[in-house]
């Protein structure tokens, strides 16, 4: 089946994360689901595999590995299934790290997908020195009044507080050294972050591993987030916030997080299809 074509995230006024989504990938090889999520070379390219009930196995791949999770690659294909049905929708994507829940319901923007993360954790950031290095940041750049930390749910992403809203949005990395870095402890993107207020966050996620400089949205990095913000005593009073991603590169994504109770983090935010000739 060939590739859909979808971004992930949008915004009113457009933008979105690009992903592949390829709807019945059953008995397509490891090589070929990578070939093909390198030829389209979105941060990641989602493969479902269909089961029974609404269930699917779901693999994603980046132009350069497989990936055990992706938030918008999963928030795209729910919303594929909806088009392909023409209706709301229940499903459970089940990925390497776990059972996903998604459910899709209609706005006025079209089709939204809801996630439900695996139940996150939080851990120290023992190679923060590394890391700021090779950022080329500085400790002073660094928000004083925010932990830093190992977040995850499903994959694990450093987060990092930038002070200002502008040291956030000068971002030029060693990239070599980034991917070596992120391999060598297992980051699955690096979270770097500036808290407008406790409800809106601006983030920006080097993936390096993943084969490109920055992904434009990052369900999986969000939903991480929820659970770090939780476990710090740092989200407002219902448990909501919203992380605006990928403003920088001119691809503005809006992205809803529920982290209200405890286990999985809900990420939230709408999808549709890319025209392509």
């Amino acid at each position: 089946m060939d590739p859909l074509h979808y971004r992930a995230f949008t915004t009113p006024s457009g933008g979105g994360n690009p992903a592949g989504v390829v709807l019945d990938a059953s008995g397509m090889t490891d090589a070929r689901m990578q070939e093909i999520a390198a030829d389209l070379g979105y941060s990641e390219t989602a493969f479902l595999d269909p089961g029974d009930g609404g269930h699917f196995r779901i693999r994603y791949f980046s132009p350069l590995a497989e990936v055990d999770f992706c938030g918008h690659a999963t928030v795209a294909s729910a919303v594929a299934l909806a088009d392909r049905d023409g209706a709301e929708g229940h499903y459970v994507f089940h990925a390497n790290v776990g059972p996903i829940p998604v459910e899709v319901h209609s706005t006025e923007r079209g089709y939204a997908a809801t996630l439900r993360s695996v139940v996150p954790s939080v851990a120290p950031l023992d190679a923060l020195a590394e890391l700021l290095r090779v950022l080329g940041w500085e400790r002073g750049d660094l928000a004083p009044d925010l932990p830093v930390g190992v977040a995850f749910a499903g994959l694990s992403h450093p987060v990092l507080w930038a002070a200002s809203r502008a040291r956030l949005a000068d971002l030029a990395y060693d990239f070599a050294a980034m991917k070596d870095l992120m391999i060598a402890q297992g980051w699955g993107t690096v979270s770097l972050l500036h808290r407008a207020s406790p409800d809106l966050i601006h983030a920006r996620n080097a993936f390096a591993v993943g084969g490109v400089v920055e992904d434009p949205a990052t369900g999986a990095a969000a939903a991480a987030l929820g659970g770090f913000l939780r476990a710090h005593g740092l989200l407002p009073a219902d448990g909501r916030f919203t992380v605006m991603q990928g403003e920088d590169m001119g691809q503005p994504c809006r992205i809803e997080v529920d982290a209200s109770g405890d286990g999985g983090v809900r990420v939230s935010g709408t999808a549709a299809p890319i025209p392509v000739a």
